[in-house]
């Protein structure tokens, strides 16, 4: 028995650092991606793709946010807006910011929240 340290786990496989899944790269054209923004599947899959790629085109058959795909994938925010930049730059998905579908905040909506916390 050696007293090498083991960088795996019986269960997990051999552990892959993040930024090894982004080649080290820290920015990709999808750094402006928002955390709300929603991210769709324009292919079914493709064969050139990593095993999180794959699993973002799975997750965005239908709408999902930057954000859940990042806890659904178990990965930093950053190193899923560079996967998702290098998918979009390659017409695999589609990201739609939320300030190009309209407003984000409705002001009726925002009135009744402080009147409701106002209650409290």
């Amino acid at each position: 028995m050696t007293d090498a340290p083991r960088w795996y786990d019986e269960e997990a496989g051999p552990v892959v650092r993040p930024f090894a899944l982004i080649r080290g790269r820290t920015r990709s054209s999808g750094d402006a991606f928002d955390l709300v923004a929603t991210v769709r599947a324009l292919a079914d899959q493709a064969d050139d793709l990593g095993p999180e790629q794959q699993l973002i085109l799975r997750a965005a058959r239908s709408p999902i946010s930057v954000a859940d795909l990042a806890v659904e994938l178990d990965l930093p925010v950053g190193v899923v807006r560079v996967l998702l930049g290098d998918m979009r730059d390659h017409g695999l998905i589609s990201v739609t910011s939320p300030s190009a579908t309209g407003s984000r905040s409705n002001e009726r909506i925002l009135k009744e929240v402080i009147n409701g916390l106002r209650a409290l």
